[in-house]
């Protein structure tokens, strides 16, 4: 035995060896492909809402103000952001509109889907 408080060389291999047996556990093969695959479809989600941010930038700046729900057509309202053809067809069929919050009044779309767009829209 050694002094007190002291670890023996065998002791301390053996010590040694179960703290890099556990980290490397943690390293296995499935787990390095899980944080991949994770990280391969988070970079996917950010460069497709990159995309879209890019094309709502890009129509915002060729269209001269904002966009009239009222006099606005299908295809004009689903170059807004979020704007699906299923919204865009709510949006005329429940016309007219005296502010743009009656879009969420009369159901034509979501509060959330109304957050996205509501300034680069106006009824008049």
């Amino acid at each position: 035995m050694g002094k007190a408080g002291s670890i023996e060389p065998s002791m301390k291999t053996v010590l040694i060896s179960i703290v890099l047996t556990g980290a490397l556990a943690g390293c296995s093969p499935s787990n390095t492909q899980n944080l991949q695959e994770r990280t391969a479809d988070a970079t996917a989600a950010a460069k497709r809402d990159a995309g879209a941010i890019a094309r709502g930038v890009s129509e915002g700046l060729k269209r001269k103000g904002p966009l009239n729900i009222n006099t606005a057509t299908e295809a004009d309202l689903e170059k807004l952001p979020g704007v699906t053809p299923q919204i865009a067809g709510s949006v005329i069929a429940k016309r007219p509109y005296s502010q743009t919050k009656d879009l969420i009044r009369k159901h034509a779309m979501t509060t959330a889907e109304y957050n996205r767009i509501k300034g680069q829209i106006v009824a008049e």
